[in-house]
Parts: structure tokens; sequence; C-alpha cells
């Protein structure tokens, strides 16, 4: 469960954007170092060169190369999108606001955030979930050298930590295929206000898809008849359950890029802001959607959303819009 695309330290091995053939397309220049006495316009506003510097992220020299300039422009951008729901949440919860960062590797993503929104805030504590010890303890140990006193971390996978009873914005970036399946089904049982995702790979849905080619399911199995095809339409498919799904546990969901091919070749980007109870309509089209693609990924599974049956059911009317909802979170199934 990568942090940051292509961050080698946190067990992704994979071609960062710039080598890959891609990136040398129009002509754009993709790595670019920036001198130390450059480094400041490259920062948000309130974002310090000592966080920087923590992280390993600015050489000794207090240079950006163009790895950690690529991982800061990730981080940053992903920041600056999610700054509404980070902002709404401290304003209903000035001194109780509960943060996750699931999955969340050598922790840049809630380092950044806690400076940037919680260091002088009058309350809100931040939890780092992570399954690698080494990077946990790592983090811990960042976390006090720099007096981030409400950061906490915990080490364990996803679907097996012990969240807070209440969550009201969880995050997830680069969690591996059914990972960020587990961040969303954490998010939606704890009842959070604002969830945002940036998935990685997805294998489970492919998977899937290969068994219904090989039961001939149809003229729908051209479309994933190639491996090349099933891998980019399991993935495509994926991110459509999980944005639907979103929708029937009653989010408003937008879906857009992270930053350009540029620095990430994983940049879907999924936002939801919690505004009903549920949705029904959403519900059946969901269901209805696993039902003609014969799919049915962790997250349904799990959440208890199962195909349609055979024969058609009306769309119901779409739900009025309320303010975010705050009522108990969703029992486990079972």
């Amino acid at each position: 469960m990568s942090v940051v695309d292509g961050d080698v330290e946190d067990g992704n091995r994979g071609a960062s954007a710039g080598d890959h053939p891609r990136g040398a397309r129009s002509g754009v220049r993709l790595r670019r170092n920036v001198k130390a006495s450059q480094v400041r316009r490259e920062l948000l506003p309130d974002q310090s060169q000592a966080l920087l510097r923590e992280l390993h992220l600015l050489t000794r020299e207090g240079h950006l190369n163009a790895d950690a300039l690529r991982k800061l422009k990730q981080v940053n951008h992903l920041m600056e999108l999610m700054r509404p729901a980070v902002e709404d949440v401290k304003a209903r919860h000035p001194e109780s606001a509960v943060f996750v960062d699931a999955g969340s590797g050598n922790a840049y993503l809630g380092f950044v955030l806690y400076e940037l929104f919680l260091k002088d805030a009058a309350g809100g504590t931040l939890l780092s979930v992570e399954g690698r010890p080494e990077l946990t303890e790592r983090a811990k140990g960042r976390a006090e050298r720099l007096g981030f006193s409400r950061m906490s971390f915990q080490t364990a996978h996803i679907d097996q930590a012990a969240y807070p009873e209440r969550i009201h914005l969880l995050m997830a970036l680069h969690a591996c295929d059914t990972a960020t399946d587990d961040a969303l089904i954490a998010a939606i049982r704890h009842g959070a206000d604002h969830v945002a995702v940036v998935p990685c790979c997805q294998a489970e849905v492919a998977a899937q898809l290969k068994e219904q080619r090989a039961a001939g399911k149809g003229s729908m199995g051209l479309l994933f008849a190639h491996p090349w095809h099933r891998r980019e339409f399991g993935s495509h498919l994926t991110n459509v359950v999980r944005a639907l799904t979103l929708e029937a546990f009653g989010y408003q969901v937008t879906v857009t890029e992270l930053t350009g091919w540029e620095h990430s070749l994983k940049n879907e980007l999924i936002l939801g802001r919690r505004v009903h109870r549920d949705n029904r309509r959403a519900r059946v089209q969901l269901e209805r959607l696993l039902a003609e693609t014969g799919v049915n990924p962790k997250l349904t599974r799990e959440l208890g959303v199962k195909p349609a049956a055979s024969g058609a059911t009306e769309l119901p009317a779409e739900p009025v819009e309320e303010a975010p909802v705050e009522e108990a979170p969703v029992p486990s199934e079972g």
C-alpha cells in the first residue's frame, strides 16, 4: 500500500510516471530539480521546509530532487482538493474532529494534513493505519520530533484496524486492490462525513471478469476478451462500483483526476460527502450493474449488496440533498 506512487521506500517498485515511455510525450519535461533557494515557491501557504526535511523530501543541501517534487505535488494537490472537506469537518467538530489515513505507509499525507489543518487548531486527531510495523515506528518518531501530539499510529491492515467509533474524514492514497475497498467499508461503517480515496492496482474484478468470459457471458465479454482490455475494463468497473456504492450509502460523489499523468499513472480520485442516510435509486442501479456484469467485489459483498434478481425493478426517484447526516455507524454484516 504505497503512500505515493513509485515510493520505493514504501514498497512500491513500479516505474514512476517520469520514467514511463509516455513521459516524454509532447516534449513535457518531467524530471525537474528545485534548488534550495526556490523551494518556497513549491510549497503551500503554512507548509514548512522543516516538515519536508523530516520526511526526507529535501536533500541535505535543502534541494528538492525530481522524485521528491513529484511526491510533494501529488500530496499537495490532494490537500487542495480535500480542503473543503477538511474545513467542513473542523467547522462542525472544532474540538473532536477525527481524521483517518488508511494504509498510510510513511504517512506523508497525514503529516502534511496535520501541519496545514490541525497543528494550530483547538482540537482534532489524526489516526494513521499501516500494516508494516517498521513504517509505523518511523512515523511515531517523526511525530514526536515534530511535536504533533494529536497524531496516533496503529500497526494493522485496513480491514483489521481498531477504528474510533465515529470517523469524520477518511482518506486512502494508493491502497492496493481490495485495500481501497477495506478503507471505504471502514468509512461507511463508521459514518464518515467525507471520504477521499485514490485507488491503486485493481485485480479482484479482473479475475471475476475472466471467469465470466470462460462462462460465455454474451457480447458483454467482448469488452474484456483480451488480457489488456480485461485489466483496463476491470479497473474502470471497480471504480464505477466504488463510486456507486458510496452513492447507495448516501454520499454525493465526485470522480476526478488527482494529478496529470506526468506525476502519477494512478490518479483517479474519488471524493464522497455524506448527504443522505441512503439512496435507494443508486442502490438499485448498483444491484443491476452487478447482475449485468457478473461481478461482486469485496466492497459490495462486505456491505451486503447483492446482484439484482432477474426482472426489471423500477428506479426510485432521486433523493433530495440533505445536510450531512449525524447518526449511528452502519453495523457490520453478520
